[in-house]
């Protein structure tokens, strides 16, 4: 049924979904967006499924937007990279807002969208030699639609030191962001995933998905209309000059004007 994306699910009802475009570093392409939408309908009213596990196939748990689809929207106008970028919205939308708990297993990189997609875990672990990183004010355009998940994780203030800079960081400074809650050996990950799993399968599983809704509900409002600004702000980014320089430079492997 699904090609970008796997899912298993074992007898207890743990379910691991697998972002599975290993070649690609789990890049995010409309193909994995849909499957990834569609799956997280799927989980959620399956009533065997008690907890969902999300990891990344290969080296790298996600790289962010695919390189085509990155492309694509350079040579679209500006109504068709407005419904690309709300399909990005909406799946993030779509596994924030599904009735199970969700854990994240990160491995390797998770940049951009990938850090999006950690965000809408309800608890996330990473391996402690992970990189993370918002880049795209590097390629002049900004984390619009992922912005209202990293920044409800995060808060504002902490968002603030990475969400503009584009740099780097590991998972060590990840925990202290809030984005991670443990950072661990690659030996321990299964462990880690494991002790964060059991104690959902000694819980009613309504009680659980009321609990998640309510926390939802208490948290930072992300709804339509909030989805809808950063639609807006993505599609005016992606119509200046800077956008066009950026994105340009990297398929031709300079440095943009702006860079040191």
């Amino acid at each position: 049924m699904f090609e970008a994306i796997k899912i298993d699910v074992d007898p207890r009802g743990v379910a691991t979904l697998t972002l599975n475009r290993a070649e690609k570093h789990n890049a995010l392409s409309a193909k994995m967006l849909a499957e990834l939408t569609q799956a997280a309908a799927d989980l959620g009213a399956d009533d065997a499924v008690r907890v969902v596990v999300l990891t990344g196939a290969g080296k790298s748990f996600c790289a962010g937007g695919d390189l085509e689809w990155m492309r694509e929207q350079m040579q679209a106008d500006a109504d068709t990279r407005a419904k690309e970028a709300a399909k990005l919205a909406f799946m993030l939308q779509a596994l924030n807002t599904m009735s199970k708990p969700m854990i994240g297993a990160l491995q390797g990189n998770a940049f951009g969208g990938g850090v999006g997609m950690a965000s809408v875990c309800d608890v996330a672990i990473g391996v402690d030699t992970l990189k993370m990183g918002l880049t795209e004010t590097r390629l002049g355009i900004i984390p619009a639609t992922i912005g209202p998940y990293v920044v409800s994780r995060m808060g504002e203030g902490r968002a603030r030191r990475v969400f503009m800079s584009g740099r780097l960081f590991g998972a060590a400074e990840a925990v202290e962001l809030g984005l991670l809650a443990r950072a661990v050996p690659s030996d321990e990950m299964a462990a880690a995933v494991e002790a964060e799993v059991v104690p959902y399968l000694s819980c009613a599983p309504g009680a659980v998905a009321a609990a998640k809704a309510l926390a939802r509900r208490l948290g930072p409002r992300i709804d339509e209309g909030t989805i809808a600004i950063t639609i807006d702000a993505l599609k005016s980014r992606w119509e200046t000059e800077e956008a066009a320089e950026g994105i340009g430079a990297f398929f031709e492997k300079r440095k943009a004007s702006w860079m040191a």
